[in-house]
């Protein structure tokens, strides 16, 4: 059973239902991008009300924050993040993926971090095989964007992608027509248990007006995620 710090407790039925569905469209938004490009962007419009983050670096803004965070670890799925000690935390599972694990805070917000863990074929052995991070990056964003119609759909605006720590980091922005911005902090990475390979997307998100509250929180958690020994 992961590990969880004492604080963080799990979350209740109907909310952690909603965000279950919503990580899991993205998720499959981000593989039918890197695989079929435009095919799976209808997979995660659908559940599109739960965007994602990345991760930037303020070292005066982490020692801030580093106190009022516990550690996470999951020792089946061989991962570990720091987590907000007043977050909520539950997990799951759904048919094609392997394992959700989301955390957000008790209060009614829009902003939250999932983890999503899913088995991809054995010809995708390393994040390299879904090509660089840049073009990996482009490939999502531009596959989810849809500015260009007419009347205009989902804006999709890709911000800031880099390679680090073993995994691939993007930052970009979605917003509907009418609707506010929401800003998305992602990390991808992949490892193998023994038996097949695994791609986890951690997802952050937070609305543009509540930057200043959530962003050095969700960035602080997306940046923390590691592998952990045990993975390949």
């Amino acid at each position: 059973m992961p590990k969880r710090a004492d604080p963080i407790t799990q979350q209740q039925p109907r909310r952690w239902s909603y965000e279950a569905v919503a990580v899991v469209g993205f998720n499959e938004g981000l593989l039918g991008a890197i695989k079929r490009r435009e095919a799976l962007l209808q997979t995660f419009l659908s559940a599109v009300s739960f965007p994602l983050i990345i991760p930037t670096n303020d070292a005066s803004a982490e020692t801030d924050l580093q106190e009022n965070f516990r550690m996470y670890e999951d020792e089946m799925n061989k991962f570990r993040i720091l987590v907000p000690q007043d977050w909520l935390a539950g997990a799951g599972e759904a048919s094609g993926i392997k394992s959700v694990t989301a955390f957000y805070p008790e209060e009614a917000s829009d902003s939250n971090v999932s983890i999503v863990i899913t088995g991809i074929g054995p010809d995708f052995t390393r994040l390299e095989s879904f090509g660089s991070v840049d073009a990996f990056a482009e490939s999502l964003v531009n596959g989810l964007d849809r500015s260009w119609q007419r009347p205009p759909g989902l804006a999709a605006k890709l911000v800031d992608s880099k390679a680090a720590n073993g995994l691939y980091y993007l930052e970009y922005t979605l917003q509907n027509p009418g609707e506010k911005r929401r800003h998305i902090l992602s990390a991808v990475g992949m490892a193998s248990n023994g038996w097949y390979n695994r791609l986890y997307t951690v997802t952050g998100q937070y609305m543009e007006d509540e930057s200043e509250k959530y962003r050095p929180k969700i960035e602080k958690v997306v940046s923390s995620f590691r592998l952990v020994e045990g993975n390949n």
